[in-house]
């Protein structure tokens, strides 16, 4: 598989754990995509979806952790935009297959066309009043959608490997996120309708592609001027004290890129929220109030420890994965 494999963790010294997370923003950011976006539904919409945030906060990730038993999972998160001539896309799947072989696409991405896969899903969950499908595609569509707002996932170079920057993808979408969120405005006002749900899953890969250059050179500039004494520092993180970046290095690089990462992330709860209203208003509007009290199975939750079982396996067998 070329790339995105799930997070890894290096014990470095008694104490040091640092994460080294390949997957879109990271499980924390994900979660809080997914849990703000639900603020931003209207109220024909919140009557469904507010009981049921805490689902779609907790299965945010559940499409990372599908990377672990699904070989074709990993492609639908990213998609190298600079593999190609800028004019070649936005097009459509059947459009891209007539032109690269399927394996060339894959190889570089889809993660376009698999985002509005799911939506076509979710209106057709919507019409059918399947309320478990509706979670569930929900959860996946806020995942991908999230992917698609971060830098690295549309640039070939996603950690640094070309530049000798490894690490830099954990930095900007698990670092950052993770410990200056308190000081997030994460607020996006009310969802929009989307007329054109393909052009804007194509226009934010778009930004994400050209902020990747900002993204890599920042992080060079600041490699080699930051005070390195400054750089790290012990900090709590699980109830356990571990070594990582220090605040003020995080700070500065967000404050140097402009405070990207908490913009990328409130574009990513104002684009969630709007693909799941426009799932709805393209569904026809049904009326959701029925649909409280979706009882999930035993086999479903035997599906999601499974997937949590099988990431912890193959984390352990890919690493040597050493317990916090």
């Amino acid at each position: 598989m070329k790339r995105r494999m799930p997070g890894v963790w290096l014990l470095c010294g008694w104490m040091m754990v640092i994460p080294l997370h390949l997957d879109g923003w990271g499980f924390f950011a994900h979660s809080r995509i997914n849990y703000q976006a639900v603020f931003s539904l209207p109220p024909d919409m919140l009557v469904f979806f507010k009981p049921y945030q805490s689902f779609l906060t907790e299965h945010a990730a559940d499409a990372d952790r599908r990377k672990f038993i699904l070989r074709s999972e990993a492609p639908r998160h990213y998609f190298d935009a600079d593999a190609y001539d800028s004019t070649a896309w936005p097009c459509s799947w059947q459009q891209a297959t007539l032109r690269w072989p399927a394996e060339t696409l894959h190889h570089q991405g889809i993660l376009p066309w698999s985002t509005l896969q799911v939506y076509n899903q979710l209106v057709e969950a919507f019409r059918q009043h399947d309320g478990k499908r509706i979670l569930k595609l929900a959860a996946d569509l806020g995942h991908y959608i999230a992917d698609a707002c971060v830098p690295l996932h549309a640039c070939s170079n996603y950690d640094g490997q070309f530049t000798g920057q490894h690490g830099i993808h954990a930095l900007w979408e698990t670092d950052v996120p993770e410990r200056l969120y308190p000081h997030f405005q994460l607020w996006v006002g009310k969802a929009h309708y989307l007329p054109q749900p393909s052009a804007t899953i194509w226009q934010l890969i778009r930004e994400s592609a050209r902020a990747a250059d900002t993204v890599l050179a920042v992080e060079k500039y600041l490699r080699h001027h930051f005070p390195r004494k400054a750089k790290y520092s012990y900090y709590l993180r699980k109830d356990q004290w571990v070594k990582g970046y220090s605040t003020t290095y995080l700070e500065t690089y967000e404050s140097m890129m402009h405070q990207m990462v908490e913009r990328r992330m409130q574009q990513a709860i104002q684009a969630v929220a709007s693909f799941w209203y426009t799932a709805w208003v393209n569904a026809g509007q049904p009326d959701l109030r029925n649909l409280t009290g979706v009882q999930f199975t035993h086999a479903d939750s035997l599906e999601w420890k499974s997937l949590e079982h099988l990431q912890w396996n193959a984390r352990k067998e890919r690493t040597g994965y050493f317990k916090e």
